[in-house]
């Protein structure tokens, strides 16, 4: 009962607003002087488990990923990309709306950072959906929502996040997500067209400008090429995660210097930027370390493993109810908090049903995906509305996340259907 407390205080004091890390932190200190067989002897192999974190050759691909994320945003390739993308589309009924989706996809494949995807999005190419006519609950759905396919297309931080707290390979976990994270692409794309043809008013064709095929090609080529050299690389076995995150910094570094846009200012935004969303995520994995240790010190991971594995016994019901869990939380919590507290939880009774780590992490990254769309605490809708300001409403924007949530929901429903669609490239 004190190990079901604490997780019902950890979760209550986040809701709060109170910060994830220090939540964690004072949980477990707090239960450990409260309950007299702890103490907080409970704590002596802490700096062991934090230098054994400092020194984990996975979570080192972190900062490197995100730093590659923020040189691409920093120097405008991004927005060159989208820019080229929507003259390609334009033309098409539901064309912009197209472009975003794909541009979110590239972007997803070379940078897997979702704040810079969605507002980037929101200040280039909101304004120029409403000016084409687009339905303002569908132009929002579409630019949060493709934000968002940094979550499950490789590389994205979630899967290294994943990889470490389920003891799985993240290459493992990059191939299992491709092969997902493109039916979800398809789908958005299937949606669109499909809502295009039933209310065409809601996305009218824009007139066709010349395309400068050059430039267009010049805007394109750049972002694939890094996207297939820090991909293949994993794929091929060529380099790990962590060494194919160093090559696409660099990469990415080069292609700045190319575009005649890298500066020393630049450089020390990313750097900066890099360390601090570093910090908080590493800082967050020292608090959930300590809780954990105190949760399975009181026997919570057991009466857990004893709930499911006797008295609900269905490997089925475990996936539903799981599933179910995140998606409710993730409404309230957002995705780090759920990988380092409720993950750990899951993982003994997975191995205990026999489910295999990698279908069920691709599972539990897409069901993350949708935390960053459901009100009232999506980050992509406070993204999208911090950059959008005025020009639509946050009703609108809840309007427009919801069929895009569903989709989301399908594909899950799809993997569990078809898991040989994780298994493709493995």
């Amino acid at each position: 009962m004190i190990a079901l407390g604490m997780f019902v205080t950890a979760l209550a004091l986040l809701l709060l607003g109170i910060p994830v890390a220090f939540v964690f932190g004072a949980v477990a200190v707090g239960t450990a002087l409260i309950v007299p067989e702890l103490g907080v002897e409970v704590f002596s192999l802490m700096p062991y488990r934090i230098y054994g974190i400092m020194n984990n050759t996975t979570l080192m691909a972190v900062p490197l990923f995100i730093a590659m994320g923020l040189i691409l945003e920093r120097s405008k390739m991004a927005e060159q990309l989208l820019l080229s993308m929507s003259a390609l589309f334009g033309g098409v009924r539901g064309g912009l709306a197209i472009s975003v989706v794909l541009v979110g996809a590239l972007l997803a494949a070379s940078t897997g950072i979702v704040s810079a995807s969605v507002v980037m999005m929101s200040v280039i190419a909101l304004p120029l959906m409403i000016k084409a006519g687009y339905d303002k609950s569908l132009s929002s759905g579409t630019i949060a929502s493709s934000g968002t396919l940094g979550q499950i297309i490789p590389p994205s931080i979630i899967l290294i996040i994943l990889g470490d707290v389920m003891s799985v390979s993240v290459g493992d976990l990059f191939k299992g997500a491709l092969l997902p994270g493109l039916v979800l692409v398809a789908l958005y794309i299937l949606y669109i067209i499909i809502l295009g043809l039933l209310k065409p008013s809601l996305m009218p064709p824009i007139k066709s400008e010349r395309i400068d095929i050059l430039a267009t090609i010049k805007a394109i080529l750049p972002p694939l090429a890094l996207m297939f050299i820090v991909l293949g690389s994993i794929f091929a076995g060529v380099a790990s995660p962590t060494e194919s995150a160093a090559f696409g910094v660099i990469g990415a570094l080069l292609l700045a210097v190319i575009n005649r846009a890298f500066s020393f200012a630049m450089l020390r935004f990313v750097l900066l930027e890099s360390v601090k969303l570093s910090g908080m995520i590493f800082m967050i994995l020292i608090g959930a370390t300590a809780f954990s240790l105190v949760f399975n010190e009181l026997g919570g991971s057991d009466i857990i493993l004893e709930f499911f594995g006797h008295d609900i016994g269905n490997v089925w019901i475990f996936i539903a109810i799981a599933m179910l869990a995140i998606f409710v939380l993730g409404f309230f919590i957002d995705f780090i908090e759920i990988s380092f507290i409720i993950v750990p939880i899951l993982v003994p009774v997975m191995h205990a049903f026999g489910i295999d780590p990698i279908w069920f992490a691709v599972l539990i990254a897409l069901n993350l995906q949708a935390s960053f769309l459901t009100p009232p605490f999506g980050l992509s809708l406070f993204f999208l509305k911090g950059a959008a300001r005025n020009s639509v409403t946050t009703l609108q924007i809840y309007r427009g996340v919801i069929p895009f949530i569903l989709l989301q929901l399908l594909t899950i429903a799809i993997v569990v259907l078809f898991p040989d669609l994780v298994f493709a490239f493995l």
